[in-house]
Formats: structure tokens, sequence, C-alpha cells
């Protein structure tokens, strides 16, 4: 699974994420590895906490937060592509002015993050049906915050669901929010801000503020892998 990460061109990954706030990994998983995590989503073994939306006006559907120890699959995931967006992230903590830099490995990041008492797990696993959508919001879960994650469409778009389009606001400073549908295949990943992200001015970089949603599903059921790479409270 994390070897298709070195193939990747991470140059132009970083230039669409310093020009959009976001970039897509084309067929990062196989259909069998979407259908292994599909499949694994009634596994109550495997998660410590589960959220259904509608109880917390999230919107509508329902995700569970996986447990430590991770999947395998999730595991290797989640640990190396932190390693790719690690110099990244530390690029643009300095050009937004924000004195917090990121050890190399995932491992080293999450140590720090349960020093600092978030020790609970966030990669989760999100399912939608019929009617159901997530509002804008920010996976921010305490005060060590990595400024990427990546959402991983399991399900195929036509064939399993429709609808249910993944939806990116940006916020500029005086200007009014600009939004993005992101369009992904089954097994397409999608890197993209969390909170804030810079943005280069005529004066220096600025700050933008991001928000990331789901538009309603019309039919038929869609599942996500969402890897956060912070730990939470």
């Amino acid at each position: 699974m994390t070897d298709a990460l070195t193939t990747i061109d991470w140059t132009a990954i970083e230039a669409a994420l310093d020009a959009e706030g976001w970039a897509v990994l084309p067929g990062l998983l196989t259909p069998e590895n979407c259908a292994a995590l599909v499949a694994g989503y009634d596994n109550d073994d495997r998660f410590r906490s589960t959220i259904t939306m509608a109880r917390h006006g999230f919107g509508r559907g329902e995700y569970r937060y996986f447990a430590y120890p991770l999947p395998p699959q999730v595991a290797a995931l989640r640990s190396g592509l932190y390693r790719w967006l690690a110099p990244i992230a530390n690029r643009w903590h300095a050009r937004m002015a924000i004195d917090r830099r990121f050890p190399s490995t995932h491992d080293a990041f999450l140590d720090q993050c349960h020093a600092a008492g978030q020790g609970r797990p966030t990669p989760l696993l999100l399912r939608y049906g019929p009617g159901d959508y997530n509002c804008l919001h920010q996976d921010l879960y305490g005060d060590y915050v990595f400024p990427l994650q990546v959402a991983v469409l399991l399900s195929q778009p036509g064939a399993e669901f429709s609808g249910g389009e993944l939806v990116l606001t940006e916020q500029r400073p005086r200007m009014q929010s600009r939004a993005a549908v992101v369009p992904l295949m089954q097994g397409d990943a999608v890197i993209f801000a969390v909170s804030q992200r810079p943005v280069q001015g005529s004066r220096g970089s600025y700050r933008v503020t991001m928000r990331h949603g789901v538009s309603k599903i019309s039919e038929g059921r869609r599942h996500t892998l969402g890897i956060i790479f912070h730990d939470a409270h």
C-alpha cells in the first residue's frame, strides 16, 4: 500500500498544495485495499468510538474512530504519508510565522502529542447513505495540530453512490469565501489543509482559513478513510 508513495511526484504535489490548499493522489489504494477497509467497518473491535453526526449537529451520517493499535494498512499509510508531508508542513509553518516544527518521523510527532495529553487516535472511517452529508468543519483536536490531512475515497462514484462530493472552502482576509469541489475516484486520496495555509501576497505570506465537508448523497453508500496525523485529547 505504501510502495505507491515513492512513485509520486512530490514536487508537483507541493506546488498544488501551495497554489490551492489541496492536491489529489490518484489511485493511492487499489480496489482490493478499499474493499478490505470497508468490510472492516462493522468490526467493533477495531474502533474506539462511533459518532452519529445528526446527534451533534455535524450533518447526517456516521463515522468511527479507529482504536490503537491501528490496522496495519492504516498505520503504514499514516506514517508513510507523514514522512513526505512533514517538510511541507514545516515550510508552511515558517511562512505563517508559527514557531512549532515537526520531527521527521510520525512516531516522534505522536510522542509530542501524547506528552501534551493528546493520546486518542484520530484516523477514521466514514459512512454516508442517501440524504447524508457532512457540514463544513475543521479537524482540530488539541494544541498539537499537523496542518495537513488526507481523505481516501473507498467507494466507486456512479456505481456505489452518487452525489457526496468533497467540498473545500477558503476564506481570505477581506474577501468572500471561495469553494472547490474535489473530483475523486475510488482509491484516490486528497491532501488538504486542516485549518490554515499560507498564501503569497504583495507583502509576504498571509494566512487563509480552510474548511471541508461533503455534499448530500443522492443514492447508494459512500465510505471514506480519513487520516489525521495529530491525536486527540
